[in-house]
């Protein structure tokens, strides 16, 4: 079991899983009570954002529209949240800022407190019906695995599913990691997803993680006790919707020259949260952490992560699935595995695939 400092820094949006629910009733405010909610909002801003240099414009950029009454329209807390949110993100180019309603949500006065065993299974709980974020496993014609993965929840509850995960496509010649719709999560669970394409003994450091406020840093790195390894070739899917610790994965893949990517360049927000209360059931999403690439001693903020191989993101799985049945054809030996390859691909690159039969020869 992870200590509980380690549960609480797993989520590289901020501390989600402590978030209350959305509220379902919205909240008149008046002049004043926004006016009171951006100056709290760029004390906060100018107290944590990642990058101070950025903190003082984007915080007084809120607040003179404020007062100039940009926001006079946004008469109830779910608006003036939107509206904050649309302006933090295009003020900054930071597409982590986020401003949403938030019944009952305390901010945290001081180190974060242990999450009780009731949390703890009810996040495992709902990281289990979630089927830990894996959307789809399958193995695809021509002995190719696949694996859709849509999000990295804490590595205490999804590090099990990701080795079973890839024990089941351990068969394979060659494994597509579909990365088109992952939002991200853990930093944690992405170094141990990344240590099953890792020799074993080979022990990377990954990434480091530059907290503004605690003024520390986090480093990460693969995780040597994975026992199940995979060392075929592999082709990572990425789109603009790409985000966060799905960018970190992609990115991981590239730098270490592990796989190939196919698609587009992802959304390009690197950047950690933390949740800070505004007032008024207001919770903001402020950027307060930079991560840093190992290897490249960079990251994907604003630029995103940019694809070996670049298509629309809906052609991704059909070019990385043609490409890796070109490379089995040229590999093969005459013969019938030749020609049953040379057959898939011909069918992979028409965007077919072959029925399902459900009776026996003979049967009508």
């Amino acid at each position: 079991m992870l200590g509980s400092k380690k549960i609480v820094a797993a989520v590289v949006l901020g501390a989600l899983w402590s978030l209350p629910a959305l509220a379902a009733e919205d909240t008149a405010l008046s002049a004043s009570d926004r006016a009171a909610i951006v100056q709290t909002l760029a004390a906060k801003i100018n107290a944590n954002y990642i990058e101070p240099t950025q903190a003082e414009r984007v915080g007084s950029a809120i607040v003179r529209k404020n007062a100039e009454g940009g926001y006079a329209a946004a008469a109830g807390a779910k608006a003036f949240s939107a509206a904050l949110q649309e302006d933090l993100r295009e003020f900054s180019g930071d597409l982590h800022f986020s401003a949403s309603r938030y019944e009952g949500f305390t901010e945290p006065s001081g180190p974060p407190e242990p999450p009780s065993r009731a949390k703890l299974d009810e996040w495992r709980d709902a990281t289990a019906r979630r089927g830990y974020d894996i959307e789809k496993i399958e193995r695809l014609p021509g002995n190719v695995g696949y694996i859709e993965l849509r999000g990295f929840g804490g590595v205490e509850f999804v590090g099990p599913a990701y080795t079973a995960a890839i024990s089941l496509l351990a068969g394979t010649d060659a494994l597509i990691l579909d990365l088109r719709r992952n939002g991200g999560g853990s930093p944690a669970s992405v170094a141990y997803l990344m240590s099953h394409f890792l020799p074993v003994g080979d022990v990377r450091h990954l990434i480091d993680i530059y907290d503004r406020p605690s003024d520390t840093t986090r480093q990460i790195w693969s995780v040597p006790t994975v026992a199940q390894r995979y060392d075929k070739p592999v082709y990572v899917l990425t789109s603009a919707r790409t985000g966060s610790g799905g960018e970190d994965c992609a990115y991981d893949f590239q730098v270490l020259k592990r796989g190939t990517l196919v698609g587009e360049t992802t959304a390009g927000a690197s950047n950690p949260v933390s949740w800070y209360s505004l007032g008024h059931d207001i919770v903001a999403s402020i950027p307060t952490a930079r991560t840093t690439n190992f290897v490249s001693k960079t990251n994907w903020e604003h630029v995103g992560v940019k694809p070996d191989v670049a298509v629309p993101a809906a052609q991704a799985l059909q070019t990385a699935h043609v490409a890796i049945l070109r490379n089995l054809v040229s590999s093969a030996k005459e013969g019938d595995e030749r020609k049953e390859l040379q057959r898939l691909l011909a069918m992979a690159e028409n965007g077919e695939s072959d029925k399902p039969v459900y009776k026996l020869k003979g049967q009508l």
